[in-house]
């Protein structure tokens, strides 16, 4: 089936620019939701796929990893869920003819947006080297092209097989074994650029690296502190248990540099009051942190607990479970006696009231519950501040009881389950070892390469192929033109996609392009139908099963690419059946059963009504697998950033109307932007301290160590309510200007929430419209 596609705006002609909403959902997302989707897929197929998502029987929305409540609804799904649902469901097909009428270097020019409306992806293409054009082949053929390249290298360490977080559980596991069976480590994934601060923090603090909460507990909370994210677009379902945890007497605190409509109102769109009433106020206390002030303000909230404690001694601190469960409070204790009040003040911008009112509804609280996202993750003291919301969470006992403990979000759905099944360029011993008994080979040991430093192995020639399992890594990534640069360098580039990005025409000597099916198809093997699973935010696994017949005869499932990728590739090296595998994923889940922990039984249980949740030391028994077997407290030093006189601190976000790299329409509702992604969010007292003026242009210079100049340019200026010395664009547009080198310490995760930035004057833009005007 295929249908006309509605226009295709024209980006940034005439940007309109009104007030940040205060309310989020309700009425206008309902409006937003409905014809959007009937767009995208029209009405009975959108209907079909709609009444599947999370629901027990159906498919898991691609859009976020947020858990599904233990009551399904009929519609169990938010705004964002459906666009990403209709971006990858609608049936229009890019044609055969696509291919010869557009060389790559007319395709290099066009947008994001442009690229993701041309249709789903239905045949294998290869761009041979020297050649300007893709032309599609057989899969015969694509395979015989990865086979020979990869082959032909010299050390499997010169390939690096990227994985993004929308990839099954099977299909996880089935890759990273063909990789590692392959002679490599090297499995960067999006956890790299997202959550692996949080990894190396709680890995360290707490020995689990996931949240240590049940959807339930939102409920039973007292207090409920968002750090650094904004649920109201990135995970809008989150905003109903916040509104549950609110109905049941929970305080709700967020800290964000940014207001978000989400965190300050919300319009439940499946209640009345949410429709025609004036919804739920949710944050009790905003306090907007400049950038880069959370590890201050962590540490002046653990400092007055402390100080409380020694006011009025046993009645504050969790002694017992101090005691039996934690090590190093003695030295976190005495650090935290010498921190300043005025280097807290001047790192977070905040009052020194406004911390005491956080203090004293953190003391209030018997059951607390943090929560972050990105906005924490990205800086370079990311890793410290999240062992410093382990620190202030570790004074009470908030961890191990009903109602708390840390909760990062993930952003993209099984990103989490990709890392359990061994998506990582550095998994333990012990899961290589479960691999050689279970497969009858010897995995390589040496750690592998993440995402950053799969870029810098492109740039200097370390590394030759690159083959995506999904995801958009070049404009992903920091530092755009250095990662762009460095992909051409590749001599193959392979993608497995179900819509076109700009990974498809910034490429290697040689490309390939290979379609899959999305999750909202039917996986169809030898006939029998497949379904995969999915590990949410909270640890619970559950299946996913596509209603929808797929989007044409030659499009292969991610795990029937890998499995005849590996026979390909590896033929009888190692002993996998792979061809098996492929038939039949319930051979792959029994071995998971056997390598995997927790996953023990797998195929009987995923078949129960719920899943399971997988087991959680911290959360179940408070116990902790770290190298002492307690819970540590940890001493970390402040480091603020000082901005200079004329200079901003830049953090990227993501518009309402796009998931990760994707991009749905060019507004951006909740803060008021509509019709272009080019602009410039700053305080208005910064502006009119710059000499700058709302509605201006201005190109944009990011100032690092290393003195290059990076530019985004002619940006138009937006006046906003954000915190004073800070600037926000969006996500990936300025990617251009965050520094490949520049990450947070440990982790490698970009540095994308604190670029300090200049602004230079810049003519306005002339752009020449579909239409042939220009304006």
């Amino acid at each position: 089936m295929s249908r006309r596609k509605r226009p295709i705006e024209d980006s940034d002609v005439d940007i309109s620019v009104s007030a940040p909403k205060r309310s989020a959902a309700g009425l206008p997302s309902l409006s937003e939701t409905l014809p959007h989707a009937m767009a995208d897929m029209g009405p009975s197929r959108a209907w079909k796929t709609l009444r599947a998502v999370n629901q027990k029987d159906g498919f898991d929305c691609m859009s976020c990893a947020w858990p599904d409540p233990p009551e399904r609804k009929a519609a169990e799904f938010c705004e964002n869920g459906a666009k990403a649902i209709g971006w990858e469901a609608e049936p229009l097909k890019i044609p055969t003819q696509f291919w010869a009428e557009n060389t790559l270097s007319a395709l290099e020019s066009k947008s994001e947006y442009w690229l993701g409306q041309q249709g789903r992806l239905v045949e294998p293409v290869f761009k041979a080297a020297g050649s300007d054009h893709y032309v599609p082949v057989s899969w015969d053929r694509a395979f015989e092209v990865v086979a020979r390249e990869l082959n032909g290298l010299e050390n499997p360490d010169h390939a690096t097989f990227y994985t993004s977080g929308r990839t099954s559980n099977e299909a996880a596991f089935l890759y990273q074994l063909f990789v590692r069976a392959y002679g490599t480590n090297n499995l960067p994934d999006c956890s790299n650029m997202c959550h692996e601060s949080t990894g190396v923090a709680m890995g360290a603090t707490v020995g689990v690296g996931k949240s240590a909460i049940t959807y339930a507990d939102f409920a039973q909370a007292d207090l409920i502190i968002i750090m650094g994210q904004n649920p109201g677009t990135c995970h809008p379902r989150m905003l109903t248990a916040l509104e549950e945890a609110k109905e049941a007497g929970a305080g709700i605190v967020a800290v964000n540099p940014l207001p978000e409509a989400g965190l300050i109102n919300f319009r439940n769109p499946q209640r009345p009051r949410g429709l025609v009433g004036k919804g739920t106020d949710l944050a009790d206390q905003y306090l907007q942190i400049r950038l880069a002030g959370d590890m201050a303000l962590l540490q002046a909230l653990s400092k007055r607990v402390l100080d409380a404690e020694r006011a009025a001694p046993g009645t504050v601190l969790d002694r017992t479970f101090i005691d039996e469960h934690c090590q190093g409070f003695v030295g976190f204790a005495a650090h935290l006696a010498t921190l300043n009040e005025r280097d807290v003040l001047t790192a977070t911008g905040l009052t020194s009231a406004d911390i005491d009112d956080l203090a004293a509804r953190y003391l209030r609280a018997e059951k607390v519950i943090i929560t972050w996202a990105m906005g924490i993750t990205q800086h370079k003291k990311a890793v410290p501040t999240i062992k410093e919301i382990i620190n202030l969470l570790l004074l009470r006992g908030n961890i191990g009881k009903p109602g708390a403990g840390p909760c990062p979000i993930r952003g993209h759905s099984n990103v989490q389950g990709d890392r359990t099944m061994g998506i990582w360029e550095k998994m333990p011993p012990r899961f290589l070892e479960a691999i050689q008994r279970e497969f009858g080979f010897d995995p390589p040991r040496n750690p592998g390469v993440d995402a950053v430093d799969s870029i810098k192995g492109m740039r200097d020639g370390g590394i030759k192929v690159l083959i995506a399992l999904g995801g958009n890594l070049v404009h992903a990534i920091s530092d755009t033109t250095v990662a762009e640069a460095a992909l051409r360098k590749t001599r193959l580039s392979v993608q497995i996609s179900t819509k076109l990005n700009r990974s498809h025409v910034v490429v290697g000597e040689q490309a390939l392009i290979l379609p899959t099916l999305g999750r909202t198809e039917i996986d169809r093997q030898g006939g029998v139908k497949q379904f995969v699973t999915v590990e949410d935010t909270v640890c619970a696994v559950h299946r996913s099963t596509g209603p929808l017949e797929p989007i044409a005869p030659n499009v292969l499932s991610e795990v029937a690419i890998v499995s005849r990728m590996a026979q390909a590739v590896l033929g009888d090296k190692v002993p996998v059946d792979w061809a098996g595998l492929g038939r039949n994923y319930d051979a792959i889940r029994d071995h998971i059963s056997r390598v995997v922990p927790g996953f023990e039984d797998f195929n009987a249980r995923i078949r129960e009504e719920d899943g399971f949740v997988l087991p959680h030391g911290p959360r179940d028994s408070r116990t902790f697998p770290t190298a002492t077997g307690k819970a540590m407290f940890s001493v970390n030093e402040l480091e603020t950033i000082v901005i200079p006189r004329g200079r901003l601190l830049l953090q990227t976000v993501r518009s309402h109307d796009q998931f990760n790299t994707t991009t749905y329409t060019l507004n951006d509702r909740y803060r008021g932007i509509k019709k272009g992604r080019m602009v410039l969010l700053v305080n208005p007292s910064d502006l009119a301290e710059l000499g700058f003026e709302d509605g201006g242009y201005v190109d944009v210079h990011s100032e690092a160590d290393d003195g290059v100049d990076r530019v985004l340019p002619q940006l138009r200026l937006v006046s906003y309510p954000s915190a004073r010395g800070c600037a926000a664009a969006y996500y990936p547009e300025a990617n251009v200007l965050v520094p490949l080198d520049s990450t947070a310490e440990e982790s490698n995760t970009p540095a994308s929430k604190s670029v300090m930035i200049r602004l230079e004057p810049a003519a306005a833009p002339v752009y020449e419209t579909a239409a042939g005007h220009r304006g």
